[in-house]
Parts: C-alpha cells; structure tokens; sequence
C-alpha cells in the first residue's frame, strides 16, 4: 500500500502551483475547474512519483495555522543532501519565508530545516 497523493486547500491556488514549481521542481498537470461548485484544483507531481493536489474553492475556513496542533502539521521534502537543504532553506529565507528551525540534525538523527512557506504551511526540508 503507499499513498497516493496529499491534498491541501489554499487561497491562491496560482502563487501556490508557482512557489512548488519555483522551489520542489514541481511538475503541475492541467487545471481542474468545476463551475457548478467553482472548485479548482491542480495535481503536482514530483520527482519520484509523489504527487499533491492544491484546491480552491469559495467559502473554505482559513483559520490561524499553529505550530504544535493536532492533524497533519507539516510536508517533508528530501532533497538528497546536507547542502541541498542549506541550500534551499538560505534561499527560501532569502525570499522572505519563516525558518522556524534549523538546518540541524534532530535528536533522531535527521538534518532538517522547518520553513512557514506559501500560506503559512511548515514544510520541512531535509537530507
């Protein structure tokens, strides 16, 4: 079994297909719109077949993202090395986005940056 793809509701769903192009070597397939619901969505697939679907619709709660919540809390992208994630996040920072740790090796073992990105979404960013 694996999972077949993630999907998040954003507010602007082009900013948002642009920033995971920009930055995860996105790939997008074509818009999905539903006039009947003015439902939109994009699939992005990556690099090694994991795919996200970005939504947008009138009417969707947009309420205040904490840090330490409950639910799913954040997207790891692996990047391949130590370098690739300095990398990232210094340019990720650079154009104005939140690291909220790291880069550092966790107590697990991992090296990871955590950065807010598009919307206040924490991705993090590691080897």
């Amino acid at each position: 079994m694996r999972i077949e793809h993630v999907a998040m509701y954003v507010e602007d769903l082009e900013k948002t297909k642009e920033f995971f192009i920009k930055y995860f070597d996105a790939a997008a397939g074509e818009q999905y719109y539903n006039p009947k619901t003015e439902f939109q969505s994009y699939f992005l697939s990556f690099e090694d077949g994991a795919r996200l679907e970005i939504m947008q619709k009138p009417r969707v709660s947009n309420v205040r993202k904490e840090l330490a919540r409950t639910g799913y809390i954040h997207l790891a992208f692996s990047v391949g090395s130590r370098e690739k994630v300095d990398a990232l996040t210094k340019r990720l920072e650079e154009d104005g986005y939140k690291v909220v740790s790291g880069p550092r090796v966790t107590g697990d073992g991992y090296y990871e940056s955590c950065v807010l990105c598009i919307e206040d979404n924490q991705i993090e960013i590691t080897v």
